[in-house]
């Protein structure tokens, strides 16, 4: 393969690998079967991909993709991107669809368009996904690029380092959930404070519900990796490493404790808060993607109502689970309230730039208030319920 058998573009994606995995002190490298890549508008991600392609390359294995947004539902609604802004998505979009990864725009692969099985290793690249597929499905990836994850798809292989080697995924810090976690939103609230008192490492979870739904675990995922940089997690019981704590700890000491209460949750909430209670201009859901039972929510919220008067409601998810909300009747009940379903969409894309330049919005994803926070749009973060009124009543 590197010699060039299987054309140029593989050889190079596997120099690139060589590389990465001589950084990382890799001794041998592993076939996967199984890749997620960020779709990415980015000039030296794009270069990258584009090279590949003029040297012959095409995927070896299933890759999704992650979301960017829908131009052509922004242009059905009257609400056309710049001319310059649609060629760019439109282009992108073309270029990872010639290579060979499937169109699934979606952040949250690990919940239904691209499932591992326990100890399959494979290559992910999405802050929230990546925990979720090592700590609570027990397969195993490291913290994949664009880079990394393209060429993984091309040449089916990845070098063996990091989360991939059994002594690399123990826990080392013991957090004890001490707080009481009533629905997904705590678990938001709770990953991000957990994120800012370790910062990074493997924790682990102790006195967590017996059986946390995929909208929680997906929620403390996602939050997590807004306030550190964690790619493993153990919830003691639920996570296949993790019987027990001893397990977990791999039979030594954790370095650190951390207890989180009611207290820490409540403090969490009133730092991402972001501004005085008065009018809002928006409600922004979906980050990372909402589930059908999230949209079921939302949809059962707004029947029969109205949003205020020029108050804009979108919900984020992926193109396949909008068909399915069409299919339910709950695409329909949030259109008639006045709101939008975007199949797709992120919630850090430009496009929120030039929507929302200067308002102030809702939201119940922490994440979006914080990589929107070096933005001129500012965020009030709660439960969906208190978002729906919000947007029912035109403030909050």
């Amino acid at each position: 393969m590197l010699a060039g058998t299987h054309g140029d573009g593989t050889a190079k994606a596997l120099r690139y690998q060589i590389e990465l995995g001589e950084a990382f002190a890799a001794e041998h490298m592993v076939e996967i079967n199984r890749v997620h890549a960020p779709l990415t508008e980015l000039d030296g991600d794009n270069w990258f991909i584009s090279d590949l392609l003029k040297s012959g390359a095409r995927l070896k294995v299933i890759a999704t993709t992650n979301p960017i947004y829908d131009v052509q539902y922004l242009q059905s609604i009257g609400s056309p991107e710049p001319e310059a802004a649609a060629r760019l998505i439109s282009d992108v979009k073309g270029r990872f669809k010639e290579i060979g990864l499937k169109p699934t725009y979606n952040c949250t692969p690990e919940l239904g368009s691209n499932v591992p099985r326990i100890n399959e290793i494979v290559a992910f690249s999405e802050s929230s996904s990546i925990p979720y597929v090592n700590g609570i499905i027990g397969a195993r990836t490291n913290r994949e690029s664009a880079k990394s994850a393209l060429a993984a798809a091309v040449t089916g292989r990845v070098p063996v380092y990091g989360l991939l080697l059994d002594e690399n995924r123990k826990g080392n810090v013991l957090i004890t959930v001490a707080a009481t976690l009533r629905d997904a939103f705590d678990y938001r609230l709770l990953g991000f404070a957990v994120g800012k008192m370790m910062g990074n490492g493997i924790p682990v979870f102790e006195g967590m519900p017996a059986n946390p739904l995929p909208e929680e675990l997906k929620n403390l995922c996602t939050d997590l990796n807004v306030s550190a940089a964690v790619a493993m997690i153990h919830i003691v019981g639920l996570t296949p490493e993790a019987p027990t704590l001893d397990v977990a700890f791999g039979g030594k000491h954790p370095d650190r404790h951390f207890t989180v209460t009611d207290a820490d949750l409540d403090k969490c909430r009133a730092d991402m808060s972001g501004y005085e209670s008065g009018k809002i201009d928006f409600a922004l859901f979906g980050c990372a993607h909402y589930t059908i039972e999230q949209i079921k929510q939302v949809a059962h919220l707004l029947e029969g109502k109205t949003l205020a008067s020029g108050v804009e409601l979108w919900v984020l998810t992926s193109p396949q689970i909008r068909t399915m909300a069409e299919e339910l009747g709950y695409l329909e009940t949030i259109s008639k309230a006045g709101g939008h379903i975007m199949g797709g969409g992120c919630s850090v894309m430009p496009v929120w730039n030039r929507r929302f330049d200067g308002k102030v919005g809702v939201t119940d994803s922490l994440k979006a208030k914080f990589y929107n926070s070096a933005k001129n749009i500012s965020f009030r973060v709660m439960r969906m319920e208190q978002c729906i009124e919000a947007v029912l009543k035109g403030s909050c």
